[in-house]
């Protein structure tokens, strides 16, 4: 494992240009892949896209529930819709039309929610997409991925173009460093473990995947080892990853850029529950966040490496 001074200094990367890069690697292969978006064309760096493939980006402007309903037509017809829109428009505007158009019809739809979490920090509660894991739990049906960098930004593209099946995916905007190892696996259901510990359990999404690391390498600097679980899948969670987790460290700290409520922490909250009770410490946005940067809304709410490690001591009864 990497120092925190190493990781800090690591190159970051935008997600963004790695879903659309991937996208239109698939297109060329496929004549199915279509991009549908609401007049973000831009904000979802679909501008080459566009250019490349002009009669296969639809843009019905700022109209979500139509974005999601017309993406299911097409769905219909043979086609394989990426839908890309800003995550808390596309979750919050065309709630009804994901769960009755897509999840209960069982469309082969790709929900792409760009810039989740805190990264439209300036522009306001109205702008962060912090419920949107909660959300789309709450629907069945739904595949829920959560990429933590740019290599798994395309595996997700990739794996919800042959899935046929309904998919939500994080596309993170704030920059993020590479934490993904080149033999790591990505299938539906499965953690990847990026650190080997025995005292606690740092379980975490997106862009809190490379602080979980950085947070395990202060906690090992006081003699605790923390395990590390990039939860990628959200739904369907890797139930035999956190019962083992529990069973073998007997303390977890979940991290995710979201809402609590109904989140990542939730979900593995209740398997620690139903199978090994143990402590559980839930690190995310307990309510609406106010307006800053996404880096200081971040810090705000301890989403950093020294706030996750503080988590864990305080799981673990350590000063």
């Amino acid at each position: 494992m990497t120092s925190v001074a190493a990781q800090a200094q690591a190159p970051v990367y935008d997600c963004r240009a790695d879903f659309a890069d991937e996208l239109a690697i698939l297109a060329r292969a496929d004549e199915r892949i279509m991009a549908v978006c609401n007049d973000s064309v831009g904000s979802s760096n679909l501008v080459k896209f566009r250019e490349e493939f002009p009669t296969r980006l639809v843009n019905v402007g700022i109209a979500e529930q139509d974005l999601v309903g017309v993406s299911a037509g097409l769905a219909n017809a043979g086609f394989i819709p990426f839908v890309s829109a800003a995550a808390p428009f596309l979750t919050g505007r065309a709630l009804e039309q994901i769960k009755a158009d897509v999840a209960y019809t069982y469309r082969h739809v790709v929900l792409c929610g760009q810039s989740p979490g805190v990264a439209y920090g300036e522009l306001g509660p109205t702008h962060h997409g912090i419920e949107d894991l909660s959300w789309m739990r709450a629907i069945p049906g739904l595949e829920i991925i959560v990429p933590a960098d740019p290599v798994q930004t395309r595996s997700a593209v990739r794996w919800a173009a042959a899935s046929g099946r309904p998919t939500y995916i994080r596309v993170p905007r704030f920059k993020v460093p590479a934490v993904t190892p080149d033999d790591a696996p990505f299938e539906a259901g499965r953690a990847v473990r990026l650190a080997e510990g025995s005292d606690i359990t740092l379980i975490a999404v997106g862009t809190m995947v490379s602080r979980a690391l950085e947070a395990a390498v202060l906690l090992r600097e006081d003699g605790i080892s923390a395990r590390v679980l990039n939860m990628t899948f959200v739904e369907p969670l890797d139930v035999a990853a956190v019962q083992a987790a529990a069973r073998e460290t007997g303390a977890i700290v979940t991290a995710e850029e979201g809402l609590l409520s109904g989140g990542l922490g939730s979900a593995v909250a209740r398997v620690v529950a139903e199978h090994h009770p143990v402590p559980v410490h839930m690190m995310g946005v307990p309510a609406f966040a106010p307006t800053g940067s996404a880096s200081f809304l971040l810090d705000h709410f301890g989403l950093t490496a020294e706030g996750l490690a503080g988590a864990a001591r305080k799981a673990l009864g350590r000063p």
